[in-house]
């Protein structure tokens, strides 16, 4: 994200896709952070939520100058769901030199997850209990790497409506917390690859359980040879694939499936 002075006395937004291509443009007054046009009204809306509160935080940052133009640049398909949202609110607390986390909770339901993993340099595991926040480093970097695979739905969740779907309507036990942070730790420090198959298929299901739904596995990929595990809003953005099999085989599987875009752990993975 760049932020330079312009002229005017608006904020003049513009989103770039990693070839260069607009696919957002917004003018927000700075008086009310109402848009003035926009290509996307939805958008432009949350972007004018997302300063309001960042100014309410840090009711300076936006004195330097009369009128503003931030540019934002993607290396990645925007429709992939690799957490722009997150990003998004990460920059602008930067920009504000505000808490992330507080601008994150102004205008989300969401863990704060994401907002972590935007700082991140690497693995993190994530706690949040009793309303403290801890993020902790994690050496995740096991020795069958090359059997992990990152396949795209090909639609992407709106996090934020399932999120608020999920606090509305499901219910964890306090058993089921704990199984699910056991597992996170033991998928964290995996050794054997096939314990590592074994421990995400599990977090699947008890994940299914309390979502009252299917695995995905079990809907789409029931003769895949390996584990299939949904990764953020449930049933959309990216999948974790495991396989064994040599990366022809695992790529042309999921390609007959319909599934084009399948990216192998070390290519995505800073």
């Amino acid at each position: 994200m760049i932020v330079k002075p312009s002229r005017g006395s608006d904020l003049i937004w513009v989103s770039k896709d990693p070839d260069g291509n607009k696919w957002f443009e917004a003018q927000i007054s700075l008086l009310d952070f109402s848009p003035v046009k926009t290509t996307d009204e939805d958008k432009a809306v949350y972007l004018g939520k997302l300063l309001k509160n960042a100014v309410r935080l840090n009711s300076e940052f936006l004195d330097k100058w009369n009128g503003f133009r931030v540019e934002t640049y993607l290396d990645f398909h925007q429709d992939w769901g690799l957490g722009s949202s997150s990003t998004l609110i990460y920059n602008v607390a930067q920009w504000a030199e505000v808490n992330p986390y507080y601008l994150h909770f102004k205008v989300s339901n969401g863990s704060g997850y994401d907002i972590a993993c935007a700082g991140a340099d690497g693995p993190i595991e994530y706690t949040m209990k009793d309303d403290e926040l801890t993020v902790a480093g994690v050496d995740f970097e096991p020795k069958f790497m090359d059997k992990l695979y990152f396949v795209y739905s090909g639609k992407k969740q709106n996090s934020k409506m399932e999120v608020e779907d999920f606090l509305k309507t499901k219910k964890v036990s306090k058993a089921q917390i704990a199984e699910i942070s056991d597992l996170s730790d033991k998928i964290a420090t995996s050794k054997s690859f096939g314990k590592f198959e074994q421990h995400i298929d599990t977090h699947e299901a008890i994940i299914a359980d309390i979502l009252d739904r299917i695995t995905v596995k079990e809907e789409h990929f029931r003769d895949f040879w390996g584990s299939v595990k949904s990764l953020g809003a449930w049933g959309g953005d990216f999948l974790l694939a495991t396989s064994d099999k040599p990366v022809k085989a695992t790529m042309t599987y999921f390609k007959e499936k319909g599934f084009e875009t399948i990216i192998p752990y070390r290519e995505l993975i800073l």
